[in-house]
């Protein structure tokens, strides 16, 4: 019999210990946990904390890892800790039409309402997205904290839903009015302390990085600054990516200016050398790299506290702005090179499509005017004033 009286939002959870994960069978040797939580509700909470800083990614966060705890404990009578990869697949067909319906959707109220309840209906193809890729943060985090042993999410090899093809042309780039709002968010912010400092460089960096060259975040978290070449006074971005091809994009002033600012916050020269084994983007103390997922927190941080400033004066920018995603600033940066008019063949080149493949015949003749037209490509339209 399905225990229905935990169906409440976790800060008023009471799980009882046959449930709370203290004996999960996917937890790790305890004694090689790196976070203070005997169980599962603790580990979640331990997780949500290293959002306190930005409330609309907390109440996303917690919204998403509230609603499988409370799956696993009424449907699977499992604690998180004891679910498998079977039992993760079944979620995301439940978080597609939560059933029973009654049980688990409802309008909204209050979380300390009888009548709250965690779905409001069945989820569409871009926030059941966006609920695993969340999902897969919290998992990955556990793992690497020593608290759970292994992540059954990444064992599948299923694609994550695809939002409708009008929403992923509608949605999934920033407008340049709105991009302008980010970026100088970002840039117009004054540090009052050495962290702030260092999180205000590295934000800054990160959001060139990801505009200017257009990468994804897998080649980003897997490249260092040695990839960065100069070439008869013209540097470039040699990276390898899909298919393992390695290809070089060409490096504007504004990209050079933003590389030479960060690494010289880090104390570093301002350009690379060949073999500089400098990670692209480092930790707040410079001692290593970022990974992938890390990444995408940073920037989804970015955009989330953009989002919070820009609420009460545009709701609806402000709405897209907490959709923004890594990959989105892909699709701007691209989007906003073809606006600028850069020729179609350098944007193809740029963005590394391989159906829009440039013959290599073309590839020197042609390198001059393809970096000079990278001018066009600014970060912002309003002026940099500091």
């Amino acid at each position: 019999m399905k225990i229905t009286h935990l169906l409440k939002p976790i800060d008023q959870l009471n799980v009882p210990e046959s449930l709370s994960g203290s004996q999960g069978i996917n937890r790790a040797n305890h004694n090689a946990c790196q976070i203070d939580a005997e169980d599962d509700l603790g580990a979640i909470r331990t997780w949500l904390s290293e959002y306190q800083e930005s409330p609309q990614t907390f109440r996303n966060y917690r919204k998403e890892a509230e609603r499988l705890l409370l799956w696993a404990l009424i449907e699977c009578d499992k604690p998180l800790s004891s679910l498998n990869r079977d039992d993760f697949i079944a979620y995301e067909q439940f978080i597609a039409d939560p059933q029973p319906n009654e049980k688990w959707c409802g309008p909204r109220f209050p979380r300390n309402s009888d009548k709250w309840r965690p779905f409001q209906g069945p989820l569409k193809p871009q926030s059941q997205r966006q609920t695993l890729v969340i999902i897969k943060s919290l998992l990955n985090y556990l793992v690497e904290a020593g608290y759970l042993a292994a992540n059954p999410f990444a064992l599948r090899r299923r694609r994550l839903p695809k939002a409708d093809k009008d929403e992923q042309i509608v949605e999934r780039y920033i407008e340049k009015e709105l991009w302008d709002f980010l970026y100088n968010f970002i840039i117009q912010q004054t540090p009052n302390n050495k962290r702030e400092k260092d999180h205000y460089e590295r934000n800054r960096y990160l959001l060139s990085l990801l505009y200017l060259l257009t990468p994804r975040v897998s080649e980003v978290s897997s490249h260092t600054m040695g990839s960065f070449h100069e070439r008869e006074g013209k540097w470039w971005w040699h990276v390898t990516g899909k298919g393992n091809k390695t290809q070089r994009i060409p490096v504007n002033d504004l990209m050079l200016e933003a590389l030479s600012r960060y690494r010289k916050h880090h104390n570093l020269s301002p350009r690379p050398i060949v073999g500089d084994t400098t990670p692209l983007i480092l930790n707040i103390t410079g001692s290593r790299g970022l990974t992938a997922n890390m990444i995408y927190r940073i920037a989804k941080q970015i955009t989330l506290s953009a989002a919070e400033k820009l609420q009460e004066d545009d709701p609806i920018k402000a709405s897209k702005l907490v959709q923004v995603s890594t990959h989105w600033f892909r699709h701007t940066g691209i989007t906003h090179q073809l606006d600028s008019g850069i020729d179609l063949r350098h944007v193809n080149k740029n963005a590394r499509h391989s159906k829009m493949e440039t013959t290599s015949i073309y590839l020197h003749t042609e390198d001059d005017d393809w970096h000079d037209a990278m001018s066009k490509h600014d970060l912002k339209t309003v002026s940099d004033e500091e």
